[in-house]
C-alpha cells in the first residue's frame, strides 16, 4: 500500500511539475535593440550568449587566437518555485587560447547555476560573472543613454579569465557600429536559423574591435605576462528555438577584412549534411550593409581534419561564395592558423566542437583579413 501510495504521489509531481514548466517566449520580429539593456541578459529565453573571438599578436610578433564565451541557459523549473536554491537559470563559460607553438588548443570552462555572488548575468546591461571570470562593459555616462541607437551606449568592453594554464585580461573597443544581423532590413536583428520562422534568434554583433591587454601563460616555471593587441568580433545572441528539429549542426564565420568591412555567414546543416537554411551580413568600408538569404550563400569543404581525440572529422579548410542576382558576388577561402582547435565542453554544455582562427585569403592565395571558424555537430548531433 505504500508503495503504491509513494508511486501514487510521484506521478501526481511530475503531473505538476509538466504542467509548470516555463514559456519560452519566440524572439520577436518586429522588435528594436533598446541600449545599454540588450546588452544585458533576457532570462525569459532558452539560452544566450555573450561571444569575443579573436586575433592577438605579441610584441614578438608571433599569432594567437583568442575565445571568452559566457552562456546563460533557462531551465526546466518552476517559476513558482519560492526555493532560492531552484536552479531556474544556468551560466557557463569557455576560454580558449591557440597558439601554433602548442599546436593544439588550450582551453578551460566554468559552470554554476545563477545565484549566491558566484554567478551573476545582470539585465540592465553587459556584466556576467563566473566563478572569478567576467566579461562586463565599461560605461561613458557621457555617452550611455536609453534608446534603439546603436550610438546610445558605448560600444567598450572588458573581460578577464583564470584557466589552468593561461590567464586572458583584454580590453575591447569598437571603432565603428554594431551590426544588427538578419536577412531582413526592416527586421534588424531577428536572425532566422531554419525554414520555421520561430526557429530564430534575436542577434547582433560588434565586428572590427580593437583589443589590448595581457595574456599570462602558466606552466611549471610559474606565470609568464605578454603584452598583446589585436583585432576581435563580439556576438550577442539570444533564442528560445535556435535549431530546427532536422537541423544537426552549423558552421559559422565571424571575419573582419584588412580593409575594414566585416562579414558573419552560417550554414544550418541536416542530418544528411547538406545545407539546410543560411544566412549572413556583410559591412562593407562605406558602412552600407548587404544581407543574405540561403540562396545567396555556399560553403564548400577544401580540406578536413580528423581529430586523435574524438575522432571527429572537421572540416577545417572551406571556401565561402556568395552570388546572386541582388548581391555582391564574393569568394574567400578560409585557412586555419593551426588545424587543432577542437574544444570538448562536455563537462558543461555536453559536447565536442571546433572553433577555431583563420585567415581570410582571396582566390589567388592573397591574405585578406583573419576571423574565427565555428562548426558543430560533427562529433554528435546538436541539441538545445
Amino acid at each position: 500500500m505504500n508503495r503504491v501510495l509513494s508511486m501514487l504521489v510521484l506521478l501526481i509531481a511530475s503531473t505538476m511539475a509538466i504542467a509548470a514548466r516555463p514559456v519560452y517566449p519566440d524572439a520577436p520580429t518586429d522588435q528594436r535593440f533598446t541600449f545599454p539593456r540588450d546588452h544585458g541578459a533576457h532570462p525569459d529565453f532558452r539560452t544566450e550568449w555573450w561571444y569575443v573571438t579573436g586575433w592577438l599578436k605579441t610584441a614578438d610578433g608571433e599569432d594567437l587566437g583568442f575565445q571568452v564565451t559566457f552562456f546563460r541557459s533557462r531551465l526546466d523549473v518552476d517559476d513558482a518555485n519560492p526555493s532560492r536554491f531552484a536552479p531556474r537559470q544556468l551560466l557557463f563559460a569557455h576560454a580558449a587560447l591557440a597558439d601554433p607553438k602548442v599546436g593544439h588548443l588550450e582551453h578551460d570552462q566554468r559552470i554554476a547555476r545563477a545565484g549566491f555572488g558566484i554567478a551573476e548575468a545582470s539585465e540592465a546591461d553587459a556584466s556576467v560573472v563566473l566563478d572569478g571570470w567576467r566579461f562586463e562593459r565599461v560605461a561613458d555616462p557621457k555617452r550611455d543613454s536609453p534608446g534603439d541607437s546603436p550610438e546610445a551606449a558605448t560600444l567598450h568592453f572588458k573581460t578577464h579569465v583564470d584557466g589552468a594554464r593561461f590567464t586572458l585580461d583584454l580590453d575591447i573597443a569598437a571603432i565603428g557600429p554594431m551590426l544588427a544581423e538578419g536577412a531582413d532590413a526592416s527586421r534588424p536583428g531577428y536572425s532566422q536559423k531554419g525554414p520555421v520562422p520561430r526557429d530564430a534568434s534575436r542577434y547582433y554583433s560588434v565586428p572590427q574591435l580593437k583589443v589590448s591587454g595581457t595574456v599570462a601563460r602558466i606552466d611549471a616555471a610559474g606565470r609568464h605576462d605578454v603584452k598583446v593587441t589585436g583585432t576581435a568580433w563580439l556576438d550577442r545572441e539570444w533564442s528560445s528555438a535556435y535549431l530546427d528539429p532536422q537541423a544537426s549542426g552549423w558552421d559559422w564565420i565571424g571575419l573582419n577584412f584588412d580593409d575594414g568591412s566585416a562579414l558573419m555567414a552560417f550554414r544550418m546543416r541536416d542530418k544528411n549534411g547538406a545545407k539546410l537554411w543560411a544566412g549572413g551580413a556583410r559591412r562593407f568600408v562605406d558602412g552600407r550593409i548587404e544581407r543574405y538569404a540561403p540562396g545567396d550563400l555556399d560553403f564548400t569543404t577544401l580540406r578536413s581534419w580528423t581529430s586523435p581525440r574524438s575522432k571527429a572529422t572537421w572540416p577545417v579548410r572551406q571556401a565561402i561564395t556568395i552570388s546572386g542576382t541582388a548581391v555582391t558576388p564574393l569568394k574567400i577561402v578560409v585557412d586555419p592558423l593551426m588545424d587543432d582547435q577542437e574544444l570538448d565542453s562536455r563537462a558543461s554544455t555536453g559536447t565536442i566542437y571546433w572553433e577555431g582562427a583563420v585567415r581570410v585569403k582571396d582566390p589567388a592565395g592573397l591574405p585578406i583579413g583573419k576571423g574565427y571558424l565555428e562548426l558543430t555537430g560533427y562529433f554528435s548531433p546538436i541539441r538545445f
